[in-house]
C-alpha cells in the first residue's frame, strides 16, 4: 500500500470562505466516492494555530505505484488539482506502509 499526504497553504490574503476555496475543499471531499483506486480517503481542515502549520490536509491510500498514477491522472482529481492552483501551494510525500 501507499500512503499518499497532501498539505495545503492558503495563498496571502485567501480566507476559507472564499468562495472558489469552499469549491475546491468540496472538489476534494467528493474524491474518496468518485475514484475506484482510492482504498482509503481523508481530507480536512487543520485545526491549529501555529505558524509552520498549513491549512488543509489530505491522507489518502492506494494499492501500489500504479493504482497512485491512475489516481493522479483522473479526471476529477485534476479539475481539484486546477482549482487549487488558484489560491493556495502545497507539500506532498508518498511511501509505502
Amino acid at each position: 500500500m501507499i500512503r499518499h499526504l497532501v498539505l495545503f497553504k492558503l495563498n496571502e490574503g485567501v480566507e476559507r470562505d472564499d468562495p472558489q476555496v469552499v469549491a475546491g475543499a468540496e472538489a476534494f471531499r467528493a474524491l474518496g466516492d468518485r475514484i475506484p483506486e482510492l482504498r482509503f480517503w481523508e481530507c480536512a481542515w487543520n485545526i491549529s494555530d501555529r505558524p509552520i502549520a498549513y491549512d488543509f490536509a489530505i491522507n489518502s491510500a492506494v494499492e501500489d505505484t500504479a493504482a497512485l498514477q491512475r489516481y493522479l491522472e483522473h479526471p476529477a482529481h485534476q479539475a481539484g488539482v486546477a482549482l487549487w492552483r488558484e489560491f493556495a501551494t502545497w507539500v506532498m510525500a508518498d511511501y509505502e506502509f
